[in-house]
């Protein structure tokens, strides 16, 4: 082979070094494509943007859209080879520290992605969730809650689809559809503004990194349990799906039978084990609108279940606090009863005043206090009647394994004990919330009702509704 035919082939084999030096995989620290840049220039790259992205959400804060236009406008400018590519993997590496920032500050996956399409937008929750999956690559999986990994892959099924973190802009860009670079910019830097505002949140699982299968307080679910919840669910998925307001009622009433059933097994097996549970907070999202008489609703839940339930209204987010087996009833029993107050409301249909205006929303709003009032009116007196015949039946069984010879010690028995476990439970709860919360809760103010005819059938409604399987209240 002659020289020159070999310096050809040794130029060629440069070029191709080249290219897949490029293409590598650029770690989330924002360390430069070795082959495109120096070191140096990488520092200097990643100080440069980092300054630009400074002033858009300085300008974000001023309201500045020129000045906001004009750092986005630079920061999507090719100024040499290999800016763009530098660009994407900093800005990866700026929102995936925002992410890392905002489990610090108590937000879990899903809410996260959730309060930012809620705040700004769908464009916003995908790239927001994709900066979750991005910031997770770091954690080993053993290290992982397997409530927050669940969440994960809920928001982010895909995981890292985009390749490296300086693909990342480009892919985003190719997958919405969206030809203009200064777009992908512009929904990063909303981004950004949004994980550096976000309000403070009760931890409530252990973050990333900080969980072990070893030291993990909560017990894993029996499979009885996992059956009987993955029963519940489906029944209030197809009575949400079906048409017929009588199967939707047919279905929630069969869901509140084992869901009933559920919570209540789990206090009598816990009372006849002497068993000390801890009492622990889940997050609901509550959204607009009418949220305000929908959280009242939750709260009658969760008091006829003996939890309790914070709002925090900046971000349409409820705390209910209790024990877990009580926390599902809560959950489950708060998507049945919405379902049923929501079928009943929209079949009212429109309504006008006699002048022609509308006053839907107000008769809207009427009906769901009503409704979330009288509700918790008859879960206070079916959570009475519960624990009254589960005290008896523990009472009869006691006095058999009496007269029997069976009883462990004289003295206390099983349905007299039922009665100072669940108040103690009841305590339990309280001082759990008073250590999430302290002296940070204040009394909110209760829904107005301004539409007597929204009153009238919203009771009428709640009477109506099924509760553990009993019958309608009439009258």
């Amino acid at each position: 082979m002659g020289k020159a035919s070999r310096l050809r082939r040794q130029k060629k084999e440069q070029v191709r070094q080249k290219r897949r030096t490029d293409q590598g995989q650029g770690s989330r620290g924002g360390h430069a494509d070795r082959g495109a840049f120096s070191q140096q220039q990488a520092a200097d790259w990643r100080e440069q943007v980092s300054a630009l992205i400074g002033r858009a959400l300085r300008a974000l804060i001023d309201n500045d859209e020129p000045a906001f236009t004009a750092a986005v406008d630079q920061l999507t400018a090719e100024r040499a080879q290999g800016w763009t590519r530098a660009v994407s993997r900093y800005v990866v590496e700026f929102l995936s520290g925002g992410v890392t920032n905002a489990w610090q500050t108590g937000w879990q996956p899903s809410e996260l992605a959730r309060q930012a399409g809620r705040a700004m937008g769908a464009p916003h929750a995908s790239m927001a969730a994709d900066m979750i999956a991005a910031e997770m690559k770091v954690y080993a999986a053993a290290t992982v809650d397997p409530r927050w990994a669940a969440q994960v892959t809920m928001v982010a099924p895909e995981g890292i689809w985009w390749g490296t973190d300086a693909e990342y802009l480009a892919a985003w860009r190719d997958r919405a559809g969206e030809p203009d670079p200064a777009v992908a910019i512009g929904t990063a830097v909303g981004i950004l503004d949004l994980l550096l505002n976000l309000p403070v949140l009760q931890a409530l699982l252990p973050k990333p990194g900080q969980w072990s299968s070893r030291t993990a307080s909560a017990p894993a679910s029996d499979p009885a349990d996992e059956r009987m919840l993955s029963k519940i669910r489906a029944l209030l998925a197809k009575a949400e799906s079906t048409e017929f307001a009588e199967e939707a009622e047919a279905l929630s009433a069969r869901a509140q039978e084992l869901m009933a059933k559920y919570s209540i097994d789990h206090a009598l097996l816990a009372a006849k084990a002497g068993e000390r549970e801890e009492a622990s907070g889940r997050r609901i999202a509550v959204d607009n609108p009418y949220e305000s008489p929908k959280t009242t609703l939750l709260n009658v839940v969760a008091d006829a279940n003996r939890c309790r339930a914070i709002w925090s209204k900046d971000v349409g987010l409820v705390t209910v606090v209790g024990f877990p087996a009580d926390l599902d009833a809560v959950e489950l029993l708060f998507t049945s009863l919405l379902v049923q107050a929501n079928t009943a409301m929209l079949r009212a249909g429109a309504k006008k005043d006699s002048y022609g205006r509308s006053r839907t929303r107000a008769f809207r709003q009427s009906f769901l206090v009503a409704y979330a009032i009288r509700i918790g009116e008859r879960l206070a007196e079916a959570t009475m009647r519960t624990e009254q015949a589960a005290a008896a039946e523990q009472e009869a069984m006691s006095r058999q394994m009496t007269s029997a010879g069976q009883a462990q010690a004289a003295g206390t028995s099983m349905g007299t004990a039922l009665v100072p476990f669940l108040a103690a439970r009841r305590e339990a709860v309280d001082d759990a919330v008073e250590d999430l919360f302290g002296d940070r809760l204040s009394q909110g103010r209760a829904a107005r009702v301004t539409d007597a005819e929204g009153w009238t059938s919203g009771r009428a409604a709640a009477d109506l509704a099924s509760l553990h399987n009993r019958d309608a209240v009439a009258g």
